[in-house]
């Protein structure tokens, strides 16, 4: 199986976030910005694959600043990291006030998906191919990421 560049998995969904999207507070919830990135993680391990792919973990997901009703949401996605079947994809998000043009970072946060073959079960997945250095940084900090998840799993924390 040949390795894939990073850059093939690349996925960015843009959102305007309106009323329906949020609380009283006229912040968006929370949950939907989580949904964001779950789309466009999977979209990015997806595309890796060329196998349909499940969410199997998130890393936790901290909120920076608020997204308000009349931002324009972008939802940046890669894959940075692939085993067997597994693949961990980061997940930028950035709020622009179009107006202003103000932008800012909201949250990063880590996916890993499993893809599936055409029976349900774990099927392999190319080689992730890392053609910077900053490419090769990011896949061996996910590799610890992974390392990681695996003892605490192990370890009965998840």
């Amino acid at each position: 199986m040949n390795a894939k560049p990073v850059r093939d998995s690349r996925v960015t969904l843009t959102v305007l976030m309106g009323v329906s999207d949020a609380n009283n507070l006229g912040n968006i919830h929370g949950g939907l910005i989580m949904k964001l990135c779950d789309e466009a993680g999977g979209m990015a391990a997806t595309k890796h694959a060329r196998r349909p792919s499940v969410t199997v973990a998130v890393d936790s997901m901290s909120f920076h600043s608020p997204v308000h009703i009349g931002d324009l949401v972008t939802v940046q996605a890669e894959v940075t990291w692939v085993g067997r079947s597994s693949m961990e994809t980061r997940v930028v998000v950035t709020a622009e006030r179009v107006i202003t043009g103000e932008t800012t970072h909201t949250n990063t946060a880590y996916f890993v998906y499993v893809a599936l073959g055409e029976e349900g079960r774990p099927i392999a997945v190319p080689p992730l191919l890392c053609e910077t250095e900053a490419e090769q940084d990011s896949f061996n900090r996910a590799a610890a990421r992974q390392a990681y998840r695996l003892e605490q799993r192990r370890q009965g924390n998840l």
